[in-house]
């Protein structure tokens, strides 16, 4: 199988290759929300994916609210934050929409920290890319932040190849992520060198919407053909269309690590059945060309 199942190395951390994020985390409950962690982290999802943006739609309630949420977790539970690895965003201001100037993302990141209720984020990342910031000032800012001890390593999100390698050469240590999206219906990593840069580099790459944000379970603006394989896909190795969709993510020689969003605990774990998928270079080629309706040369 080309699924590596296997711990992901970022920068001082080592991760599970299923992630948790935030960005549907809107319950009203702590409770549930706190269940929700823990059966991630039970699952070996240690990664913990937020976003100080995160809460702002998805039925949230407002800018800050996903991270507010995770943060009351955390203090009522604070043996969870030692068992992760806590993840969050910044870069996005509604309605402006982009700011990483030194003055925003400083006090972006100090926001965070005090709704996270935590005193270090492990990794911070720049949300999208801000086009009216130069990289060295954004890169000067990221590196201020760490000197500081208020943030750990440092990703982006969303960032073409050329705005990754821009900002990574005016950064004085290595950048360990990037988040592209991701999933047997959205292949543009695929082909527009993030992913190669990504196994030149070392960096991992983070997968949101592995799911194709809900389109491959629902079927809706997909190709027929591509979940009529996946269905027979599922069928074969006994799991649901969902863990073979994650299980294409894992299938990447880049080693990418795959976003769950789910609120369910019970969906989280059998997302899990994912890692035990045996998808052969036949059956990831398969699924490029159902999803493009277009035969490989």
């Amino acid at each position: 199988s080309l699924i590596n199942a296997g711990p992901r190395r970022i920068g001082e951390f080592e991760v599970g290759p299923l992630a948790y994020g935030c960005w549907r985390f809107t319950t009203d409950s702590v409770d549930d929300a706190r269940g929700l962690i823990e059966t991630a982290l039970d699952l070996g999802m240690n990664l913990v994916d937020n976003a100080d943006v995160y809460g702002f739609d998805w039925g949230g309630s407002g800018f800050g609210a996903n991270e507010e949420l995770l943060g009351r977790v955390i203090s009522s539970a604070p043996e969870l934050r030692d068992r992760m690895v806590l993840s969050t965003k910044g870069g996005i201001i509604p309605p402006l929409p982009y700011d990483s100037s030194a003055a925003y993302l400083e006090a972006a990141c100090d926001a965070s920290l005090r709704r996270l209720q935590t005193d270090v984020i492990d990794l911070y990342q720049i949300h999208r890319p801000d086009l009216l910031a130069h990289p060295a000032e954004v890169a000067a800012t990221l590196a201020a932040l760490r000197d500081k001890g208020k943030i750990r390593e440092v990703g982006i999100s969303n960032h073409t190849p050329a705005q990754h390698e821009a900002l990574a050469a005016h950064l004085p240590f290595p950048l360990a992520t990037t988040q592209p999206e991701y999933s047997p219906a959205t292949l543009a990593p695929l082909r527009d060198g993030t992913f190669d840069l990504c196994m030149r580099e070392g960096v991992v790459p983070l997968a949101w919407s592995p799911l194709g944000g809900g389109r491959l379970i629902s079927g809706e603006g997909v190709r027929p053909e591509l979940i009529t394989l996946l269905d027979q896909l599922a069928e074969r190795e006994g799991v649901d269309r969902a863990a073979i969709c994650i299980a294409f993510v894992l299938a990447h020689p880049a080693a990418p690590v795959a976003i769950l969003g789910t609120q369910t605990p019970a969906r989280l774990e059998a997302s899990a059945a994912a890692l035990g998928v045996q998808l052969a270079r036949t059956d990831v080629y398969a699924i490029i060309q159902a999803s493009e309706g277009v035969a490989l040369p």
